[in-house]
């Protein structure tokens, strides 16, 4: 779905009568103002969930701008967690304008995506240093943080759950299980399988090379093993009480009632106050039994960055739509709709920010949260290995062999 928006104010001079034309809804003289230069076309790329959201901020920004060019910005819907692999199809003719996850930032600079932002100590100041540092390569900025809250946390209807009962995955899958519902989880992606080994002992970041991958998921020794990780996992996937689903079924199940506690971020926070109700629930992830213990489960941590891509034919509008999208005030209104956590100084310390339960849970996370520092070949290894158990391992191959097989890819040169 496209929405396109042409800022075109036509001089209304004497010799439009010689044209023979004019506009169905002519502008008071008065108000028109002589563009500033010829056509400028943008393209801007978002998460298609944001559309009604960028749909005004675009909006607005063409009207603020209506009198010094001849603006046609075209707005795509693309996934922030794919974005590079889109533009890396066709960089200078990609968006010139992108939303995108933090984690794909060094590939994106080390293809010549994105140059240095130029008013850097202006965002520098204006941002949470975390959200800095995670636009930044080497000390330099490459892009503008947008929000700060790029992390999971547990979702839970409180008419099901106390305070105590949500401390501990096992119980939580018991209770939903006694109801006939399930607790959700997304095992197909790299970014949430992480939880369960992210406080184990064992290892998986970047390398200096920027590129490869080191994990030590499979690892024999410690007081956590890599195979009492997939063995938990195992006992998981196969609970009557859990369900392994994408974000779309997550919504799906709340809405429906058949999901009562999910893993899942801030970007469904409104939609599930709304399913819920007074029943809205958000904390930190619970603990879950491994290798005869509880183990809390950990997370990742990111920031969604808007970058403007380096072969943009009108970059200096691409910048300046860049940074009208990550001000602090479209930041209170991507709060506002979206319920996500601003990255701008200001709009994050704003009491309603800080006192939103999703909000609130991310910082409680956060103890137990890792920035995601993460090469490619991380994805699909991960994502192989976790259908095998969702599956019940029905190739009966080793729990230690199909763990030695995941890390082989993750670490592939």
């Amino acid at each position: 779905m496209k929405m396109k928006i042409n800022v075109l104010f036509l001089l209304l001079i004497m010799t439009v009568l010689l044209c023979g034309c004019q506009k169905n809804d002519p502008v008071p003289l008065e108000e028109v103002q002589t563009p500033g230069s010829d056509t400028v076309n943008l393209t801007v790329w978002g998460a298609a969930e944001d559309e009604e959201l960028l749909r005004q901020i675009i909006d607005r920004f063409a009207q603020a701008h209506s009198g010094q060019a001849d603006l046609v910005i075209t707005y795509q819907p693309q996934s922030e967690s794919s974005c590079t692999n889109a533009l890396m199809a066709d960089l200078e003719n990609g968006a010139d304008v992108f939303a995108f996850a933090d984690d794909q930032l060094n590939t994106l600079v080390a293809s010549g995506a994105l140059d240095p932002v130029e008013n850097a100590e202006s965002v520098r100041q204006s941002s949470l240093p975390e959200a800095v540092a995670a636009a930044s390569v080497g000390g330099t900025l490459y892009a503008l943080p947008l929000t700060a809250d790029n992390g999971y946390f547990l979702y839970y209807d409180k008419q099901y759950f106390t305070q105590e009962d949500i401390t501990s995955l096992d119980r939580m899958l018991d209770i939903a299980a006694e109801h006939g519902k399930k607790i959700s989880m997304e095992w197909s992606s790299g970014w949430y399988v992480y939880s369960l080994f992210g406080n184990t002992g064992m290892t998986v970041g970047l390398n200096p090379d920027g590129i490869t991958n080191y994990c030590t998921w499979n690892s024999t020794d410690g007081k956590i093993r890599g195979i009492d990780v997939a063995q938990a996992m195992l006992d998981i996937a196969g609970h009557p009480g859990f369900i392994s689903t994408d974000d779309a079924g997550f919504l799906e199940g709340v809405q429906n009632g058949t999901i009562i506690a999910g893993v899942n971020g801030v970007w469904n926070a409104v939609a599930v106050e709304e399913a819920w109700g007074s029943g809205y629930g958000a904390a930190k992830l619970p603990t879950y039994m491994c290798g005869g213990q509880q183990v809390q489960m950990a997370s990742f941590s990111g920031y969604k960055l808007i970058g403007v891509n380096a072969y943009s034919e009108h970059k200096m509008w691409a910048a300046r739509l860049a940074e009208w999208i990550t001000n602090e005030e479209n930041q209170k209104l991507r709060f506002a709709q979206r319920g996500q956590g601003p990255a701008n100084i200001v709009a994050a310390s704003s009491e309603e920010v800080q006192s939103a339960p999703a909000i609130a849970a991310l910082l409680e996370q956060s103890e137990f949260s890792y920035i995601q520092r993460i090469g490619g070949n991380y994805w699909d290894p991960v994502t192989a290995f976790t259908a095998e158990i969702l599956a019940g391992n029905p190739s009966g191959k080793s729990l230690q062999d199909q763990l030695d097989i995941m890390v082989e890819g993750i670490t592939a040169p």
